[in-house]
């Protein structure tokens, strides 16, 4: 049995973030380039994009490609990159057909001008479709998400757009690139690392944590299913008692 027909379908997560860890390590245990397990990882992409699909999950943010990660070989930069633009160009169709709608986040500024274009290319085209909201975390820091939203407030205080009293948890979350979602119930961390990794720090708050040992070219949409029934397990008391939730 899948652990697919285990799931409760009225108690699934809105929103689901996964940070895809493992690709390198996953190639060189093939003996094979770093390069190889970034093009194997998109095959899980693909697959736990249908899992979720399947499923009518409302949000999936993939942790794609920190702000750190410019720091890595140019040779492997410039690989993920032109893997990225020929992937998205890939999918737009399985997009459409799904009714994905595909987001960014991050300093997509920094990304180069091909991958920048196809990438706001694809996301005007699934713009409308009402399904899935597939959000890619590119060229993402959550430190600096954060400061960039303290400063357009600060701006806003400080052109009289808004009074300082005005400032609560609602007003910052407006202000960060995730706005416009509900904040992820569930954080799935693949390769068995524990660590955050400076992703989504504010919006993971409430979030309950998964760590797998797969790495993420393993990682599949039964994987995924797995992940959610250990989700449902748990009991969510956002600092109440047992006897006030249940």
């Amino acid at each position: 049995m899948s652990y697919k027909d285990k799931i409760d379908l009225l108690k699934l997560p809105q929103h689901i973030a996964i940070i895809m860890d493992g690709n390198g390590r996953w190639a060189k245990d093939k003996g094979k380039l770093r390069v190889f397990g970034h093009h194997s990882g998109v095959l899980s992409v693909r697959d736990v994009v249908e899992g979720a699909v399947d499923l009518s999950i409302k949000y999936l943010t993939l942790y794609t490609f920190s702000s750190e990660n410019w720091n890595r070989p140019k040779l492997e930069v410039m690989a993920i990159m032109e893997l990225m633009v020929n992937t998205i160009h890939k999918e737009i169709k399985n997009f459409m057909e799904k009714n994905v709608r595909l987001n960014a986040i991050g300093d997509l500024s920094m990304l180069p001008k091909r991958c920048f274009d196809e990438l706001n290319s694809a996301i005007k085209t699934t713009s409308g479709n009402t399904g899935l909201v597939l959000t890619l975390a590119l060229s993402y820091s959550s430190r600096r998400e954060i400061v960039q939203a303290a400063k357009n407030i600060a701006i806003k205080v400080q052109s009289g757009d808004i009074n300082i009293n005005d400032i609560d948890e609602e007003l910052f979350e407006n202000n960060l690139y995730t706005g416009d979602m509900p904040d992820p119930e569930l954080l799935i961390r693949t390769s068995g690392e524990f660590r955050i990794s400076n992703y989504l720090l504010w919006q993971i708050a409430y979030a309950e944590l998964y760590f797998t040992p797969k790495l993420w070219p393993d990682f599949r949409k039964e994987d995924l299913y797995e992940a959610i029934l250990d989700y449902q397990k748990r009991e969510r008391r956002f600092g109440m008692t047992s006897e006030q939730v249940n």
